[in-house]
C-alpha cells in the first residue's frame, strides 16, 4: 500500500496505486467503500460557528494540541461522518495532525437558517472555517483535503483570490474533483450513472422540500419528482437560490479548470482514469505540465473516491498523508 515517492520535480505522477485484483472496474471501485467499508465512529467535537450572513456551520474536531491542522471537504450530500472523511481524519491524525472535518450548510443534521445551501463553487464558508481554525488554535502550518465537489471548492478557492489565502496554509491534497462541472453533469446523466443519480437526487429533493417549508414561495416544487440530471435541478434550483442566471452560468462560473492556473502553492490532484463520474477535461494534463504547483496523479483504477486496498487505511489516505508532509 506504500505510494511511491513523491517525485517534486514531475507535475505529472506516474501514479503507485495498485488496485486489488477484484475490484475490476470504476463502479466497483466507486461502490464498495461506500458500502461494505467499515471505519470506527470518531470522538469527534463538534463546534458551531456563525457565517457573516447569519447562518452557522458545524465543524468535528479531532484535536490533540497539535501545531499543523488539516481541513477536511466532504462531497455532495456527504458530511464529516462519511466513511471517506472518518478514514483521511484517521489517519491524519494518527500521523501528527489536528482534523477539522467540517459540514457545509445542511449537511450536519440540522437545516441552515438562510435560504442559501452550499454548491461546488462556495468558498467564502471555506474561508470562513478556515481562518476560524487557524485564530482558535494558532497553528504554524495547515493543509486542505477535499474530496469530489469539496475538491472544486478548495481548487477554486486556492485559486480565484491567491493573495487572501492565509499564509500559514502551506499545501493541499483533493481526489476525484469534476473540474469541469458542465461537462460532468452530463456525464453523470448517462445510463449507466442511474443508480448514483437516484440516490443524489432523492436527498437533493428533500433539501429542498426543507427549504421550501422553511420559506414558503422560495421556491417552485411543480415537477419535482421529474427532474432526473443534475443541470435540470441546478436550473431548478442551485442557480436561483445562489445568485446565477442558469445552470450553464453556475457551471461555467464555478468550475475549478478556470482557477489552476492561479494557484500559488503546491496542490496534489488525484483523478483515477475509471471513475464514472468524470470526463477527459476533468484531467486537467496540459495545464499540470506548465503549472509549478499543481501535481496530477491519474492511476488508472481507483472509481470515485474508491482507491480500496487490501488494508483498514486506503491508498488515498497514505498518499494525502504523503504529500502534505513532503
Amino acid at each position: 500500500l506504500e505510494p511511491n515517492s513523491l517525485q517534486v520535480l514531475m507535475p505529472l505522477i506516474t501514479s503507485g496505486y495498485r488496485s486489488p485484483w477484484w475490484l475490476g472496474n470504476g463502479h466497483l471501485h466507486t461502490l464498495f467503500p461506500f458500502l461494505l467499508r467499515r471505519v470506527p465512529e470518531l470522538p469527534y467535537q463538534r463546534e458551531r460557528i456563525a457565517t457573516p450572513d447569519g447562518d452557522f456551520l458545524d465543524l468535528d474536531w479531532l484535536s490533540s494540541g497539535n501545531g499543523r491542522l488539516a481541513v477536511l471537504s466532504h462531497g455532495l450530500e456527504g458530511s464529516s461522518r462519511a466513511k471517506y472523511v472518518r478514514g483521511m481524519a484517521l489517519t491524519l491524525h494518527g500521523r501528527g495532525w489536528d482534523v477539522l472535518a467540517w459540514n457545509f450548510r445542511g449537511c450536519s443534521g440540522q437545516p441552515n437558517l438562510r435560504p442559501r445551501l452550499y454548491h461546488s463553487g462556495v468558498t467564502d464558508d471555506l474561508h470562513t472555517v478556515l481562518s476560524h481554525a487557524l485564530r482558535r488554535g494558532g497553528y504554524s502550518s495547515a493543509a486542505l483535503v477535499g474530496f469530489s465537489m469539496g475538491g472544486n471548492q478548495i481548487l477554486k478557492y486556492l485559486g480565484e483570490s491567491p493573495a487572501s489565502v492565509p499564509p500559514q496554509l502551506r499545501a493541499a491534497a483533493v481526489f476525484s474533483v469534476p473540474c469541469d462541472l458542465e461537462r460532468a453533469a452530463r456525464a453523470m446523466a448517462r445510463p449507466e450513472n442511474a443508480l448514483y443519480m437516484r440516490r443524489f437526487l432523492r436527498s437533493l429533493h428533500r433539501k429542498v422540500r426543507e427549504k421550501n417549508s422553511r420559506f414558503p414561495g422560495l421556491l417552485d416544487l411543480n415537477g419535482l419528482e421529474t427532474i432526473r440530471t443534475f443541470p435540470e435541478f441546478d436550473d431548478r434550483f442551485t442557480a436561483p437560490l445562489h445568485g446565477f442566471a442558469d445552470a450553464r452560468d453556475y457551471y461555467s462560473r464555478c468550475s475549478a479548470n478556470r482557477f489552476l492556473g492561479n494557484i500559488a502553492l503546491p496542490v496534489l490532484l488525484v483523478n483515477a482514469a475509471d471513475d464514472p463520474f468524470l470526463v477527459p477535461s476533468c484531467f486537467p494534463k496540459e495545464q499540470a505540465r506548465q503549472h509549478p504547483y499543481l501535481f496530477l496523479e491519474c492511476p488508472s483504477r481507483g472509481g470515485h473516491v474508491g482507491f480500496a486496498g487490501p488494508a483498514a487505511v486506503y491508498w488515498s489516505e497514505l498518499r494525502a498523508a504523503e504529500f502534505l508532509e513532503t
